[in-house]
């Protein structure tokens, strides 16, 4: 049988065997591990007659594929405290049993990532003197030969376990074998021997190479394993059945000789050369701290190591820099789709009639209202600043650009976030551990359509600079996206139940301390909740700060915040109401309009003057503070009387010199309340008009007094009635001008901020104006403020009853591209655009959703009847890759199932990039990763999959890139009867 000593007496690794022997000082023991053939690569092929493995006491090893460290611990057992052992894995389950393997034994270095791109682990590795690779990859030849290149000593050792099935399951396995011995010879490697490891492994090898002659290495007399034998007694193991020793075995007495160092060859012995008196120390801690880069070593522990050897050949770059030259082909491809005729149609296009417009505000410095975040504008602001725009263009849809609008440069500086999209495609593919067809497909799907992972793969180096920075630009990432739109929360929400999980699973980890467990909540809070949060809020701020000036869209925000921007006359209004001011009556609520009515009347109900809440500026919005009809006429030229807390007053309508009126007719929407009119004139009015003013409190004082101008809250209370004036979201038909319905509630609550009103402008020549310094706004109040003001307005935007919307689809129609959108006009003799999607992307993406679904429901179906049908790595794997991509999918498309608010095709983006995910993920699951096709069949795959991606985006390219003439030239695109491309005669 095969052993290695025990590095740490005592403890088993993986259940194995343990064998104590008695040392040659009384009441001492040796222990040792029995190393199965059968569970280790490198044990089979050392009993299968390879000659030499080269790992030495004090060696330095790089193992590839070190699974759960079954194998890896006995070579740790091998190379001793003064060896290191750099074991690379990139399952994330099994890199969590190695993990915990390496908590023992200290002188393995776990490294949970992908062993094809060495370069994510550069920084770990000082060079080593043995790589042993047990990857099972189809290119695991290129894989050895590329971490060779990095790490691997002049004089080092390489050994590759070979797996004929993993590479081609329908090739003679010896055709395979000498193909990848070819491969390492064409790299400058020289294959010393090669044996099979049968019976332990079928279809397998075992390759070991020499770079220089093996003359100066250290004697090595009878190996660094020993034979032992089969005593019963001295079987240390929880195993209680009788369990059959593998090979050979030799005398008892002879290896208790030979244990305590009588009739042995000097140095023989898996005991390294030590004396059996001498003990490894169990706490390896000096050693440890030295070597292994993880916690609280954030800052060092990282070992240089020398540069691959300059490529001479076009072909040793291009496999030097594998990694990265693909995405750079990508990104040169994705610049061609993106820029490529871009400049075509010189006409507004679609959303450019609303960005373009946001991005003139920005030069102009005007505050303008949008139901998104600002990032996304922002960005069109400054593409226009660095392009030259000025401003002045009205982006009207449909018109053409004059010459003065730098449209085309506009165009690409914006489009250019749409390049670097592929480019991370192709990585979020890989860091999901995708194959290279999948990773090739996403790519492709991605350039040729009309990315967490990363933070995910560092899980298991803990608070090391690398997974702080990619902790911290995750949660970056989800604050930059939310700033564009509010559709980033969705993304944010897979982020957060990723997280869940992920802590979750840490809690259920008993070896992990409470200090340990609360330094990983500790950090997800700050870079996962409170980066995000910052990030948002610095958008908002940058935002205030550029559009200081008066706009359009300043009656969305509170009336004290449009008092600090520059060209607002807020700032003259003098500060305390009195009886015989005019003002304007602003309501409170998030978003809320401007108390406004006009001559037309309500075609319901009294049949008098409507009244409603208007967010634009009107000389309909201006009411003048009367006593009542039973007090003393109002004369300018009395005594000035202030407006108080519990007066009763009337307000008159300036335009119209009607009164505010209510009573008991019931209003036109919301049929609960009170309507509230406009009655009479300057003579003619009843109790009807009265309301009496109560003050809910004051932004700037504690102690309420006189009515302020922009800082007093107040309520209107209809003195007959007990209703208040209030101002909801509910919206008038197009009889009302589709403005915000304004009634009387007979419910009393206190805390209706669309009951509450402040005075907004307000005139006075009696009275002087008030201190600038009394109107400062405070920014979280606005912050707050307009992101309310947002959601009420989107959550506003519903399909009008009354209105055919050919532009507008619903979400059922998304998946299968039951319906596209025009983008502009559709004559003749103008460039068209069609926003449709590639269709067998859409198809194929839809359909892989349903598949992913059925094929999980039969897995877990046969794993409950026991049926393994993958390794633990590949599940995980399967699952990891599988979670991702399908509940992204839902968080991104499920909630436009239930919001009312209009959409369009355009709102399916975000959710086809996971349905691309999953596509690809499963064609790797089934077909690529799989062991039943052959690499020629996986390539014919690849092939129609990629020919079918790229055909259908040629066939349809007149949609990205500008259709030109009558649109009934350009036969074949109405593959589906509901698209609008031609026109119905």
């Amino acid at each position: 049988m095969l052993v290695t000593k025990n590095l740490v007496p005592g403890e088993s690794v993986y259940g194995e065997k343990r064998i104590s022997i008695e040392g040659g000082v009384e009441g001492t023991k040796t222990e040792y591990r029995v190393w199965n053939p059968f569970r280790s690569k490198l044990a089979a092929g050392v009993l299968g007659g390879l000659d030499d493995i080269y790992i030495k006491p004090g060696a330095k090893v790089l193992y590839l594929g070190a699974a759960s460290g079954t194998s890896v611990s006995h070579v740790a057992d091998i190379v001793g405290p003064e060896g290191v052992v750099y074991a690379v894995e990139f399952s994330p389950r099994s890199g969590r049993d190695l993990i915990n393997m390496a908590k023992k034994r200290t002188n393995v270095i776990p490294i949970v990532e992908d062993a094809r791109l060495p370069n994510k682990y550069r920084m770990l590795l000082s060079t080593v003197d043995v790589i042993f690779a047990d990857v099972a990859q189809p290119d695991q030849a290129r894989i050895v030969i590329h971490n060779a290149q990095s790490f691997l000593k002049d004089q080092g050792h390489v050994i590759i376990s070979i797996k004929a099935s993993c590479i081609d399951s329908t090739a003679p396995p010896e055709t395979i074998f000498a193909a990848e011995v070819q491969k390492l010879k064409e790299s400058q490697f020289k294959p010393l021997e090669q044996v099979t490891l049968e019976p332990y492994e079928r279809d397998h090898a075992m390759v070991s190479d020499f770079g220089t002659d093996s003359s100066d290495s250290p004697p090595r007399y009878s190996s660094d394993f020993e034979e032992i034998p089969h005593p019963a007694s001295n079987w240390a193991s929880s195993h209680t059945h009788e369990e059959q020793l593998p090979l050979h075995y030799m005398s008892e007495e002879k290896a208790r000789r030979r244990m305590a160092g009588r009739g042995a060859e000097p140095g023989a012995g898996i005991y390294n050369g030590q004396s059996e008196r001498e003990q490894y120390d169990d706490d390896g801690k000096d050693v440890y701290s030295k070597i292994r880069p993880v916690k609280n070593r954030v800052g060092s522990g990282r070992l240089p190591h020398p540069p691959p050897p300059p490529a001479t050949t076009i072909r040793e770059f291009l496999l030097q820099n594998l990694e990265h030259v693909t995405p750079v082909v990508y990104t040169l491809l994705s610049c061609w789709t993106r820029f490529h005729k871009i400049g075509k149609s010189n006409y507004v296009v679609w959303d450019e009639a609303h960005f373009g417009k946001f991005g003139s505000h920005y030069l102009k410095r005007e505050f303008y209202f949008d139901v998104h975040p600002p990032l996304g504008k922002m960005l069109v602001g400054l593409a226009g600043a660095l392009a030259g725009y000025d401003g002045s263009f009205e982006f009207k849809s449909g018109v053409e650009y004059p010459e003065n609008v730098p449209y085309v440069a506009m165009r690409v500086m914006l489009a250019t976030f749409g390049v670097g999209m592929v480019p991370l495609s192709w990585y979020t593919a890989v860091e999901l551990g995708m194959s290279q067809w999948a990773s090739h497909l996403v790519a492709l799907m991605v350039l040729l359509v009309f990315c967490l992972t990363k933070f995910h793969n560092q899980q298991y180096q803990s608070f090391t600079i690398d997974w702080w920075i990619w902790l911290f630009m995750t949660g970056f990432s989800i604050g930059c996206v939310t700033s564009v739109k509010m559709v980033g929360l969705f993304v944010t929400a897979l982020v957060g139940l990723y997280t869940i999980e992920d802590l979750w699973d840490k809690f259920g980890d008993l070896k992990m301390s409470v200090r340990d467990q609360v330094k990983h909540w500790g950090a997800r809070i700050f870079c996962l909740i409170i980066v995000p949060i910052l990030v948002f809020m610095a958008s908002f701020k940058i935002h205030f700060m550029v559009l200081n000036h008066s706009g359009p869209g300043d009656a969305q925000m509170s009336s004290l915040f449009q008092a600090n921007l520059v060209g607002n006359d807020f700032s003259k209004n003098p500060l305390e109401v009195a009886y015989g001011s005019k003002i304007t009556l602003k309501n409170m609520g998030w978003g809320g309009g401007l108390l406004h009515s006009h001559v037309q009347t309500y075609p319901v109900g009294s049949n008098q003057q409507q009244v409603t809440c208007y967010h634009y500026k009107d000389e309909n919005n201006n009411w003048m503070v009367l006593p009542r009809w039973d007090q003393p006429e109002f004369n300018p030229n009395d005594e000035l009387k202030y407006l108080k807390h519990g007066d009763v007053i009337r307000l008159q309508h300036t335009a119209t010199s009607r009164n505010l009126h209510s009573h008991t007719v019931m209003a036109p929407v919301s049929k609960l309340n009170y309507e509230v009119s406009c009655y009479g004139n300057d003579t003619i009015g009843d109790v009807g008009d009265y309301w009496q003013v109560e003050v809910v409190d004051d932004i700037k004082r504690s102690k309420v007094d006189r009515i302020h101008s922009l800082t007093t809250r107040l309520r209107l209370r209809h003195q007959q009635l007990g209703c208040y004036l209030r101002a909801s979201n509910t919206i008038l038909p197009q009889w009302g001008f589709k403005q915000v319905e304004t009634s009387c509630d007979k419910e009393n609550n206190p805390k209706d901020v669309h009951t509450y009103w402040n005075v907004e402008s307000h005139w006075n020549d009696r009275l002087p104006s008030a201190d600038v310094k009394f109107y400062r706004s405070p920014f979280l109040r606005d912050f707050w403020h307009l992101n309310v003001a947002m959601m009420t307005s989107n959550n506003a935007l519903i399909p009008d009853p009354d209105k055919e919307d050919i532009l507008a689809s619903k979400p059922f129609d998304w998946p299968f591209l039951h319906l596209g959108l025009r983008m502009c006009g559709w004559g003749d003799n103008q460039i068209k655009y069609y926003l449709l999607g590639t269709p067998v992307i859409a198809w194929g993406g839809s359909v892989s959703l349903i598949v992913g679904l059925l094929s999980f429901g039969v897995y877990i179906l046969r794993r409950q009847r026991k049926y393994i049908d993958m390794e633990p790595r590949e599940w995980d794997h399967y699952l990891y890759v599988g979670k991702i991509a399908f509940f992204g999918w839902a968080l991104h498309y499920l909630p436009f199932l239930i919001m009312g608010r209009v959409t369009y095709v355009h709102h399916y983006l975000p959710t086809l990039y996971f349905s691309v995910l999953m596509l690809a993920h499963l064609l790797d699951h089934f077909v690529f990763s799989s062991r039943r096709f052959t690499a020629q069949t996986k390539w014919i795959v690849f092939g129609v999959c990629a020919g079918s991606i790229v055909g259908t985006f040629w066939w349809f390219k007149g949609m990205a890139f500008g259709i030109e003439g009558p649109i009934n030239e350009h036969w074949g695109l109405l593959w589906r009867k509901s698209w609008n491309i031609y026109e119905v005669k």
